[in-house]
């Protein structure tokens, strides 16, 4: 079990430093999350963008200990040269700084420089909400608008994958819907059944799986007991899968806002894993976004 950002960093700074290739560098937030991981000895940076910007923004401090910059002017370009230098092993995890979101996922996915590896590209969040006893995972709220069942397997084999390495033995899983039936009037019912069945016949080994499941039961055990219905996960879910990105986008916003939650998130389904962060995002959450990929960069299931 991991119970909050902490236990991760835990974790990640007992497998060593690694090093990641920063896209466009320029960015106070991502500087300030760098040289905080960089003192934590928990990875060491590649600035890959304005040089003169990015030195400005390091202020009187320079940058951060270990660091190197590789200029590259565009942010475009910075984030190829990025692409890059993970795809070539010089290292092991792709961060993302003042870079537009289309333009740093067109370098992960470009043939020749990039970190295609032939599967889906999809989002896992971490959430540390107060009160609870563990990180909660969320898959997919930032990267597939509106999966189909097809979408929606390669989501969970590409989460189930992060935790097993992450350390999670059998991950409990709920596949969220708005209630418990299933209706052909709602499709995400359909898939959450079909995901199940598939679950029962063998396709998605080292886990448990329900759905589907409406979250106030998914969140406690005592709504479940409350409304009759029997659940082996209910109050203990490690992986929520939500049904699209509206649902996970605003599912993530309220515990932010209103829970007070504090969140990180990773890229999964390329070759080497990648941290795609919000400008809006904290040197915090950006930092525990870093510690997360190190964690799974560096881990074996």
């Amino acid at each position: 079990m991991l119970k909050d950002f902490a236990d991760i960093m835990e974790r990640a700074l007992a497998l060593g430093g690694a090093t990641m290739a920063v896209a466009a560098a320029e960015d106070g937030e991502i500087l300030a999350a760098v040289r905080e991981a960089a003192r934590l000895s928990l990875a060491r940076a590649i600035l890959v963008g304005d040089e003169a910007r990015i030195r400005e923004l390091a202020g009187p401090e320079g940058l951060p200990s270990g660091a190197r910059v590789v200029s590259v002017a565009a942010p475009q370009a910075a984030a190829l040269e990025a692409a890059r230098l993970v795809r070539s092993g010089e290292a092991e995890i792709l961060v993302k700084g003042a870079v537009n979101s289309s333009d740093f996922l067109r370098a992960v996915l470009d043939p020749e420089r990039g970190l295609k590896s032939g599967g889906l590209l999809s989002h896992l969040a971490a959430f540390e909400i107060p009160g609870e006893p563990k990180l909660a995972f969320h898959s997919d709220g930032g990267m597939n608008v509106q999966p189909g069942l097809a979408e929606k397997r390669l989501i969970l084999e590409n989460a189930l994958g992060a935790l097993h390495r992450l350390g999670i033995e059998i991950p409990k899983v709920a596949v969220l819907t708005a209630n418990e039936r299933v209706s052909p009037k709602m499709i995400a019912t359909m898939d959450a059944k079909a995901l199940v069945d598939a679950w029962k016949a063998g396709d998605f080994p080292g886990c448990l799986i329900e759905g589907p499941i409406a979250m106030d039961i998914a969140a406690s055990a005592e709504a479940a007991r409350h409304k009759g219905i029997e659940s082996a996960v209910a109050g203990e879910v490690d992986l929520f899968i939500l049904p699209d990105i509206e649902a996970g986008n605003i599912a993530g916003k309220i515990l932010l806002r209103y829970a007070r939650a504090q969140m990180a998130g990773i890229v999964l389904g390329a070759a080497r894993p990648v941290v795609l962060v919000s400008r809006a995002d904290d040197a915090a959450a950006k930092l525990h976004s870093i510690a997360l990929a190190c964690l799974a960069a560096r881990s074996r299931p």
